[in-house]
């Protein structure tokens, strides 16, 4: 029965289709067409990182126009647009990158379905955990290839972290400790925007409210169109917590969180989540009023050693610590994009699947969602083997 609690998301999935190849051949110089829904600051970064290893931008799409004409300096002969679907109807398109705000990642990730395109889409991959189940739902119905952006299942060094913790070189897991410090609070700018805003196109299907300036330069920090740092930077690191230790989400959660220094958010800048799973805990705390230790990192405590993954690699200390201060594994490498990004593009053209499928991104998000549930609820919540919370 904890093997179908653990694969909860997965079972609401229907059989996916047989595959396909889009192109009647593809050739090693091909270049795959794509189009950009969502070219803030991390759609344009995707964009040029897609390039970079050969992908051709032919199409661009946003509701803010600055980010319009900001992500044509990089994609010359590029079209525009202030509506995705027109943009999905755009001929010789392959596939598109999605980097919207997390509320507008279903919609959008639906009409590319509908459009028969195959996507890489920005985590965490949903806006809550039913729309989770809806999006594994929507893309086993398809022949299409998608890849969340979860980039760190790509890394080289987290995937032979992998299979050091796989070997047993920890021993039995009791506690993990995933933290990101980043000293970068302060008060929402909510001065005018320059340039035209659609604000009508960015809400989409979020509750009406009236123009703020800060509710679209810090999206993120707002219920209505996030889950905050909880699910943005959360998706990430519970992921690898998840994937290295096999298991799916937790049994419960239970968090506390306050807005410290970011006046004007309503996610908080700093907060500490627990998670209960079968047979370890997890606690996951962010403080953006701190650089300590600046960066993100995953501690994975066992009875026989210790592991630190951060952004330069990972460290494997013995126990008993004290009398085995060197480690005796590591490896130092960043982790890039690139390898993520190739993935995808080697997979649009074997059909194959790819690093991170959609019931990866739905268990990495998982935890952030429950987690939130007790924030916004001050209580402990549970998830059940059916998927539903109590």
């Amino acid at each position: 029965m904890e093997q179908d609690r653990r694969q909860f998301i997965g079972k609401v999935a229907v059989a996916a289709a047989p595959l396909f190849v889009p192109r009647s051949a593809w050739g090693a110089n091909d270049r795959l067409a794509y189009g950009v829904i969502g070219a803030g600051g991390r759609g344009r970064y995707l964009n040029r990182n897609f390039q970079k290893l050969g992908g051709q931008c032919v199409a661009v799409c946003d509701v803010y126009e600055p980010n319009v004409q900001k992500a044509l300096t990089d994609s010359q002969g590029a079209k525009s647009y202030l509506d995705y679907h027109e943009l999905l109807q755009q001929e010789g398109i392959d596939a598109v990158i999605i980097a919207t705000p997390d509320h507008q990642h279903y919609p959008c990730l639906q009409a590319a379905l509908d459009a028969k395109k195959d996507v890489y889409l920005e985590k965490p991959m949903s806006h809550s955990l039913e729309e989770s189940a809806k999006i594994v739902q929507a893309v086993r119905r398809t022949k299409q290839i998608v890849q969340v952006g979860m980039q760190r299942r790509s890394a080289e060094p987290l995937i032979k972290g992998k299979q050091l913790v796989d070997s047993g070189i920890l021993g039995k897991i009791t506690m993990v400790k995933p933290q990101w410090n980043w000293n970068i609070a302060k008060e929402l700018d909510n001065s005018p925007l320059p340039g035209k805003l659609d604000w009508q196109r960015f809400l989409g299907g979020a509750r009406d409210h009236e123009m703020q300036p800060m509710r679209f330069r810090y999206w993120r920090y707002f219920w209505d169109y996030s889950g905050g740092n909880m699910t943005d930077q959360g998706t990430h690191l519970m992921d690898v917590v998840q994937w290295f230790t096999n298991s799916g989400p937790p049994r419960s959660a239970i968090s506390y969180g306050q807005v410290a220094k970011m006046i004007g958010a309503e996610t908080p800048d700093v907060f500490c989540a627990v998670f209960e799973y079968p047979d370890l805990m997890a606690t996951w705390t962010l403080n953006y009023a701190n650089s300590y230790e600046n960066g993100w990192s995953i501690q994975f405590q066992g009875d026989k050693g210790t592991m630190i993954l951060d952004e330069d690699g990972f460290r494997v200390w013995k126990e008993p610590w004290k009398e085995n201060r060197e480690p005796v594994e590591k490896l130092e490498a960043a982790v890039p994009i690139e390898s993520h990004i190739q993935n995808f593009l080697d997979c649009v053209k074997s059909r194959k699947e790819p690093n991170a499928p959609v019931e990866a991104g739905a268990n990495a998000v998982a935890a952030p969602h429950l987690a939130n549930l007790a924030f916004h609820q001050h209580r402990q919540v549970y998830l059940g083997a059916d998927g539903k919370v109590s």
